[in-house]
């Protein structure tokens, strides 16, 4: 690895690696020392289209040249345009558009707010997750399930009952003791928690309470959405709709977004006043959401992420499915985990000398979040790079 980088003037927020990024060409970045890598992280599920795209590209250029920023005193058409194809395709009613997944899970969470005060609650409550991960600002971090994320920031925000995932009978337990309950706030995979589904029959139960209780569904999707799956919304698996969907992420491919899609029981909580953004919707992201679904419909990106991500994983599965130390390969398209049973961190560093970015999540889990535009070939070149690199890791090390 090379010698470490020095930022002495940027808050020490991140465990940074000793490299720097200069440019990338589809699923390949090259340091500022010339160096190659095979990029399997995408910016964090960010860089949906890869680097460089030869259509998205343009299309920001040309926006640049026209309108960056509108405040949102005025009309925005290319909101309207991007809101379409979001409801469209999900089904639900509109849109609220910001720009990060912290923004969009607060806008989700004020909207369940408001939504229970609506109802004559006082003091409403949102159902939340074990191993959850919202955000790290004061009202997501208490959403979130980690205590890593809570120290340091307490008081907690209340209103939040934690539930673990997959549980049918916790949930029902809730949901007899807790009156002011009005939603429940969970992501369909989570990411940071480890890469861990939801499965589809708990999300049809979770809806199916939801309704007879006159809940809030609301499905954070900032991770696993945007046909991260194979499908445009990753709940889309188990048949269902919520009310409330947070995005971001994919969803520009790189320029900052969020969003806030909601169905009809939640699209008109939130009325004039309630809330806004500065930066939210300005015309180049939404050029950016607009060019990212054209795009991904043009070349046929959901099958693909379908396809090449049963592929990865079905390699993955065979090359370290049975290896002692090896705790479990799961995820959906190409939302691939691989946790291990002992705290795997230092692969992180490792891959990047290998020439493979990655991520080690919770601890122990290896996260792979490829560019939808990733084919068989480079999925195999990922596998020929990792599988090394853990079965290494795993013979040098002991369990925890």
């Amino acid at each position: 690895m090379n010698a470490p980088v020095t930022m002495p003037h940027v808050m020490p927020t991140y465990g940074r690696l000793p490299i720097a990024l200069s440019h990338g060409q589809g699923t390949r970045v090259w340091d500022t020392d010339g160096r190659e890598y095979l990029d399997a992280l995408a910016g964090i599920a960010v860089n949906t289209l890869g680097h460089n795209h030869a259509k998205l590209v343009p299309a920001l250029q040309d926006q640049l040249t026209k309108l960056i920023h509108s405040c949102n005193y005025y009309q925005v058409p290319l909101q309207e345009e991007l809101a379409r194809l979001l409801v469209e395709r999900s089904g639900l009613s509109n849109v609220f558009f910001c720009n990060s997944g912290l923004e969009a899970n607060e806008a989700a969470l004020k909207i369940a707010r408001k939504f229970g005060h609506d109802k004559g609650i006082d003091r409403p409550e949102v159902i939340v997750y074990e191993k959850a991960f919202h955000g790290r600002s004061i009202a997501t971090l208490s959403a979130t399930g980690n205590p890593k994320v809570w120290a340091g920031f307490e008081p907690l925000v209340e209103g939040f009952v934690r539930v673990p995932l997959n549980d049918v009978a916790a949930l029902n337990e809730v949901a007899e003791t807790h009156p002011n309950v009005v939603a429940v706030f969970l992501e369909v995979i989570q990411g940071e928690g480890g890469v861990n589904p939801a499965r589809n029959d708990y999300l049809q139960a979770v809806r199916k309470l939801c309704d007879e209780r006159g809940w809030l569904l609301m499905l954070d999707e900032v991770q696993c959405g945007i046909g991260r799956t194979g499908k445009w919304f990753a709940h889309q698996w188990a048949g269902i709709q919520p009310d409330v969907m947070p995005l971001a992420k994919g969803l520009g491919s790189g320029v900052p977004i969020g969003a806030v899609v909601c169905g009809p029981k939640a699209a008109h909580v939130l009325q004039s006043g309630n809330h806004g953004t500065t930066f939210g919707g300005n015309p180049l992201a939404m050029r950016a959401g607009v060019e990212t679904f054209k795009i991904m419909e043009e070349d046929g990106l959901l099958a693909n992420a379908d396809r090449v991500g049963a592929h990865l994983k079905s390699a993955l599965t065979r090359e370290l499915g049975e290896l002692k130390g090896v705790s479990d390969i799961r995820g959906q398209g190409l939302m691939i985990g691989i946790e291990l049973d002992r705290p795997c961190g230092v692969l992180l560093g490792r891959a990047v000398d290998a020439g493979l970015l990655l991520s080690v999540t919770a601890d122990k889990v290896i996260r792979l979040l490829p560019a939808l535009i990733l084919t068989t070939d480079e999925a195999d070149q990922i596998v020929a790079l990792l599988v090394p690199l853990v079965k290494q890791f795993l013979n040098e090390t002991n369990p925890a």
